[in-house]
């Protein structure tokens, strides 16, 4: 099942495996936390945009029955994602495919997801911090897709209503509020992660926007990963161990 270079990493709360290469992709941080803040219902209908691996619609899957689909642009992570999925035997809860997300209104009808799900590239093409092996910049840089495109697409697939759920670095806050209102998706929920308590600002935010909603955020109590004594949090070792 495995190729050269790649490993089966453990998710411990969900007791699924997936697949990880690190020459390739492996999941951070962010994408558990996305899975920890993302609520879903057993009735949703769910798309998870830049999928990479599949490691949001696998961690999803262990919160609800409901039929998660994927997209992702690289065909190598398509096939990591499908591998883990028939690993874990989720084949009819999870579907993934390989397309560019600015295709989704080609294939998908407009208003057909309860909920949308992305952890898209957080830097813009031109940044100077670029990361040298290709399937990394594509992941992690907008060369494929930027932040507008990845909102535009989530406009599409969302029903009246629908939640569009996004982590991003905490820097590019107003790009992804003013591009959800741009679209009309009303930013509802913000979470602010920091790396521990003594440090004063933010590295990642997660926020969750309704299509077509009513102004009113709701800011949540922040995120800490470490405590002050450089181990993990309390809340972070809920999202690794349950």
């Amino acid at each position: 099942m495995l190729v050269d270079g790649e490993r089966l990493d453990q998710l411990l709360r969900e007791n699924f495996e997936i697949i990880q290469n690190d020459d390739v992709f492996s999941f951070s941080t962010d994408a558990l936390l996305l899975g920890e803040f993302t609520k879903v219902r057993h009735k949703d209908q769910v798309m998870d945009l830049c999928t990479g691996n599949g490691i949001i619609p696998v961690l999803l899957a262990h919160k609800t029955r409901a039929k998660i689909q994927g997209v992702e642009i690289q065909p190598a992570l398509v096939d990591m994602a499908n591998r883990t999925i028939q690993h874990n035997h989720l084949e009819n809860q999870i579907e993934i495919q390989q397309m560019d997300l600015k295709d989704v209104a080609k294939k998908y009808k407009p208003s057909t997801f309860d909920l949308v799900t992305v952890n898209p590239p957080y830097f813009k093409e031109n940044q100077k911090i670029q990361h040298q092996k290709e399937a990394h910049k594509i992941a992690r840089h907008e060369i494929y897709c930027t932040l507008d495109d990845v909102v535009k697409a989530s406009k599409h697939l969302l029903k009246q209503g629908g939640k569009l759920v996004m982590v991003h670095r905490a820097d590019r806050l107003m790009d992804v509020l003013s591009s959800f209102r741009e679209h009309r998706i009303e930013p509802k929920r913000l979470k602010m992660v920091y790396s521990t308590p003594n440090k004063p600002e933010a590295i990642t935010i997660l926020v969750e926007g309704r299509n077509a909603g009513q102004a009113g955020l709701k800011i949540e109590q922040p995120f800490y990963i470490y405590d002050t004594d450089g181990e993990y949090s309390k809340e972070m070792k809920a999202v690794y161990y349950g």
